[in-house]
């Protein structure tokens, strides 16, 4: 009798196959759609191969592994039914199996492929997604470089390991699906029985299954040997360092091997015992056992003993070759190798004549303008309309202007584009959002250095008009007369505001009702312009056809009901910078921060790319995106998925013009192998050579914020360069907290200066180090680029020295009377008190520290102005002044006595009383408890330095006594305590000492 859940209606069979089809309908058109629309934006920014190469890469994993994997497991499936046997001894457990044979049987050949294919399919959708693990594999570049270990290229661990990994965890996949969907077919047809007389397995049975396993050990055998290789990659147990160690290389590598052998064997016991003699499966299990057994002893319980018992107790003199391996391995996967290490002593404690009589270039080209601060000052003062925006972070760039003397200068300039703000829009209707409104205006730039007119920036370029200049005031002159820096095509149609928003261009005379807006002129309506676009930029939309693929790819019927659409329409989309070039290049990491430059005329966006790897040997591993935060990222309300990188490399320079979305890519380090492997896996044509880079652009290249961020993070351990130095780790240092946010890191900063060691001064980035748990000053770090090449320089403190680290001296200089006093008053009296970047600069062998105020009225079209400038040179000598100028000149006064040394809130740099209640913090009592705690702190240092933990706690009981001393005295002074210095620096320097128990 035929079962009746096999029994299906016609209706019904109709009804489930029209279902399917809409299905598979709507599903496919939408990616037919959206192909169709990519490809045609890859065609418009010349880059077809890019579309073209990934498609076919990626359809022809999906269909080779899908079919593989489904091919195998359906051989398994098909093979253990064909198996069968023909007779089953009756058994309660056949009997209850009878039902579900009935239901498989008439249809299953259907049922293996329906399993065997739903399996490939999701193979295939898994492989699809390692296109690029294909990629480098079959175009693998040699490094010309081996690892220290097997003195294999490095390649194979780049571009190989990865794609083989991958490879071997779809073959268990496989066999494992195989063995399962096979021990099922044979319990159902009863070639394995639980119950019953007789044997357990008929023949054909163990013969299928154990060959499954055997196949499956023999992977484990393969992985075995990988795993050998992937040691290299993996943690070092005791220490923050990557790479084989001392156990890995003297235990768990030949425990890897003989592992490896001894499954070969298992193997072929499985094989042989199962099916030639015994024809049973307890000498294969015992095999098996042997396996699980090995593994645990060889592969767990020995390295952990030798772990325990021999590298432990002398780590330093077992594990000193490894740790150089990784030390030379890191700088070089991170570019490091070549880092110039300047000695620096800042020994002079005196402000020079030199910041004052215009010879120093560094002191002349200070960095007034801090653009995380002033990005609300161009939008305010800029923007004219509410409908236009500048990014809240603007940039920094260099330009060579010449001046009315016809005199020639290069300094840094505060630049942004001026962008369409769409949320903005009064009339924010379709035909507004996406024809009228397609486009911001102008390049507006302000030199770093310079303020006018109450505080803001002196405006050089990006003038909308005449009219639209911010007003003079009185005989000082708040703009340039004329734009400094010309612009060919002004409009930006490309830029960082524009998100997700397509734009309908190309409609014919710029006099048309319907054209696009350009730009207000000041006045009334009437008098704004309209243009239309001419450029290359966007996708021919003139046909019927095309209008109604864009219908479906955006959404939108007016596509093809509007009348805003003519023969000479164009559609832009995909008009972020940043987005536009990873379409282009997936394989980069880009930089977080690209930046507007003029190039001979025209708005470049320029965009660093990196290309990585997380499989260099022996290299440090991080993550890229915690790497690179600070407090002038932000965070995230989602973070980023994680990134690890072990090998980085600003291989590419990018450039998106604003006017026409062209993209150009262009090799800036040729001797890159991922970029040479990834450039060949595009037909060689991806990325322009080197030598197309022009002059013009070459002038506004950067070191990129990114890159510098992360090769700090590195530098601040590993420019310690011996096992020794690495193993007590008494030489690291650390980002010091930004002054203005101390949650955050402070982040590095560009300026135009000429450190010491520099022949002349350079657009370079730089920050400042401090050792760890502490926060004087240790070093100062430094990138830029020299004839086109990468420079990175540090400048080193001795380390017997205590000079006052940012923090410390951001601490110092607000705790001047005056300043404190008029700070406080500011935020009472309404407003909002910024700190700018503080710039740390080595002037005449000292140390320089500028910091700018800025005030903002709390309401809606207020904006930042610069109104005080603080400036410290040395522990001592510290300004608060109106401007820069003023406060350079006070401190070479001071040190001739024709100023006063300021008075601080905490006593005065001189120690002398201030009157102020919390001036009382220079009592006698005060001083010996700082004493105190300074001696506490240097015998709990010491004291860790040779191990003696007896000495250690007899320091912090007395540091904890001196603490406690500190705050009676304090109290009985009438004043609070006030732990904000450094008890490492001179004591003289501060009556304010900063107590940090934890820093021994």
């Amino acid at each position: 009798m035929r079962n009746p859940m096999t029994r299906v209606s016609r209706r019904g069979r109709v009804t489930i196959a029209v279902l399917v089809v809409v299905f598979l309908l709507f599903t496919l058109f939408d990616r037919v759609v959206g192909a169709w629309a990519d490809y045609l934006w890859f065609s418009e920014v010349k880059y077809p191969q890019v579309f073209t190469g990934v498609l076919t890469t990626r359809i022809w994993m999906f269909v080779i592994f899908g079919v593989a994997v489904g091919l195998v497991i359906a051989a398994n499936l098909y093979l253990a039914y064909r198996t069968r046997p023909l007779l089953r001894p009756h058994s309660a457990e056949q009997h209850a199996l009878d039902r579900y044979r009935l239901f498989l049987l008439p249809h299953m050949t259907g049922w293996i492929i329906l399993v065997a294919g739903l399996i490939g399919l999701f193979s295939g959708l898994s492989a699809q997604g390692h296109w690029q693990d294909w990629m480098l594999f079959s175009n693998s570049t040699p490094f010309g470089q081996t690892d220290p270990q097997f003195h294999v290229d490095l390649s194979f661990y780049v571009f190989e390991y990865p794609f083989w990994r991958y490879l071997l965890g779809v073959a268990f996949t496989a066999v494992v699906f195989s063995l399962i969907g096979a021990l099922a077919l044979h319990y159902l047809f009863g070639g394995v029985r639980l119950q019953g007389a007789g044997e357990r397995m008929t023949a054909a049975a163990r013969a299928h299954l154990t060959a499954l396993v055997a196949i499956f050990v023999l992977l484990k055998a393969a992985a075995y040997f990988l795993d050998r290789r992937g040691l290299l990659l993996d943690k070092f147990p005791t220490q923050d360092l990557y790479g084989a160690g001392y156990t890995n290389i003297n235990a768990l590598l030949p425990a890897k091997e003989i592992l490896a052998w001894i499954s070969i064997v298992v193997a072929i016991a499985i094989l042989v015992f199962s099916n030639a003699f015994m024809r049973n499966l307890v000498w294969p299990g015992l095999a098996l056992g042997l396996l699980a057994l090995s593994a645990v002893a060889v592969g767990g319980i020995y390295p952990a003993a030798v772990q325990s018992f021999t590298v432990k107790p002398s780590q330093l003199q077992k594990e000193a070759p490894y740790f150089q391996y990784a030390i030379d391995a890191t700088r070089e996967a991170y570019g490091l190798k070549d880092v110039k290490v300047v000695p620096y002593a800042s020994s002079n404690t005196d402000p020079p004549a030199s910041l004052t009589n215009g010879s120093d270039p560094t002191v002349n080209n200070i960095r007034l303008l801090d653009p995380a601060v002033v990005g609300d000052t161009y939008t305010q003062q800029q923007q004219v309309r509410g409908f236009y925006e500048f990014n809240p972070k603007l940039d920094i760039d260099r330009y060579t202007l010449t001046d009315e003397k016809g005199k020639s200068r290069t300094q840094d300039y505060i630049v942004g584009v001026r962008e369409i703000r769409y949320d903005q829009l009064q009339q924010n209707n379709w035909q507004n959002r996406h024809s009228v409104y397609t486009h911001g205006y102008g390049f507006v730039a302000a030199p770093a250095n310079q303020v006018v007119c109450g505080g803001q920036p002196y405006y050089v370029s990006g003038f909308l008009s005449e009219n639209t200049k911010p007003d003079n005031q009185g005989s000082e002159e708040c703009a340039s007369d004329n734009d400094q820096i010309k612009v060919t095509h002004p409009q930006i149609y490309y830029g960082e505001q524009m998100g997700d928003v397509y734009a309908i261009v190309g409609k014919g005379k710029a006099s048309d009702r319907n054209a696009e807006f350009d730009r207000p002129t000041g006045g009334s309506g009437d008098q704004d312009q309209y243009s239309t676009y001419d450029g290359s930029g966007g996708v021919d939309v003139n046909t019927f056809w095309r209008r109604l693929l864009y219908a479906s790819y955006f959404r939108e019927t007016n596509f093809l009901l509007s009348g805003v659409l003519n023969d000479h329409s164009k559609v832009m989309y995909v008009r972020d910078p940043e987005t536009r070039v990873r379409n282009i290049a997936p394989f980069l990491t880009l930089d977080s921060d690209p930046y507007p430059a003029v190039v001979d005329g025209k708005i470049q966006w320029i965009i660093d790319g990196y290309t990585t790897s997380a499989t260099y040997p022996y290299a440090q591993k991080l993550d890229w995106n915690t790497a690179i935060q600070d407090s002038s990222t932000g965070g995230r309300v989602f973070p980023e998925p994680r990134q690890d990188v072990n090998y980085l490399r600003n291989s590419v320079k990018a450039t998106v013009d604003a006017y026409t979305g062209e993209v150009k890519l262009y090799a800036f380090d040729e001797s890159d192998p991922v970029l040479k492997t990834w450039n060949k896996a595009f037909g060689g044509k991806l990325v322009q050579p080197r030598s197309a880079i022009s002059e013009s652009l070459m002038e506004h290249l950067r070191y990129p914020e990114d890159q510098f961020k992360v090769q700090r993070d590195l530098l601040s351990r590993f420019h310690v360069t011996t096992p020794e130095g690495f193993f007590s780790g008494q030489d690291f240092w650390e980002v010091p907290k930004d002054p203005a946010n101390s949650t955050a890191d402070q982040p590095p900063y560009y300026l135009v200066a000429q450190l010491p060691g520099q022949d002349s001064a350079r657009f370079q980035l730089t920050a400042a180090m401090a050792p760890r748990k502490r926060g004087n000053l240790a070093a100062l770090m430094s990138a830029s680029y020299v004839n086109g090449q990468p420079r990175f320089e540090v400048l080193e403190l001795p380390a017997n020295t205590a000079i006052q680290g940012p923090n410390q001296t951001h601490s110092s200089m607000t705790s001047i009377a005056d300043a404190r006093r008029e700070l406080t008053q500011f935020s009472s009296q309404n407003s909002d008190v910024f700190y700018g970047n503080l710039l740390s600069l080595p002037v005449a062998n000292g140390m320089l520290y500028v910091e700018p105020i800025y005030l903002k009225a709390k309401n809606e079209t207020a904006f930042p102005r610069l109104q005080k400038v603080l400036v410290a040179y040395g522990p001592k000598y510290m300004a608060y002044a109106d401007n820069l100028a003023d406060g350079l000149e006070q401190l070479v006064k001071q040190v001739t006595g024709q100023a006063p040394v300021p008075q601080t809130d905490n006593g005065g740099n001189t120690g002398q009383n201030t009157g102020n209640p919390s001036g009382n913090q220079g009592t006698p009592q005060v001083q010996e408890a700082i004493a105190a705690m300074n001696k506490a702190i240097a015998d709990m240092k010491a004291a860790q330095q040779s191990g003696d933990f007896e000495a250690y706690g007899r320091a912090l009981k007395a540091l904890n006594d001196a603490i406690a001393r500190y705050e009676e005295a304090t109290k009985a002074a009438g004043a609070t305590p006030s732990p904000s210095g450094s008890p490492g620096a001179t004591p003289g320097a501060s009556t304010s000492p900063s107590v940090q128990p934890s820093s021994g």
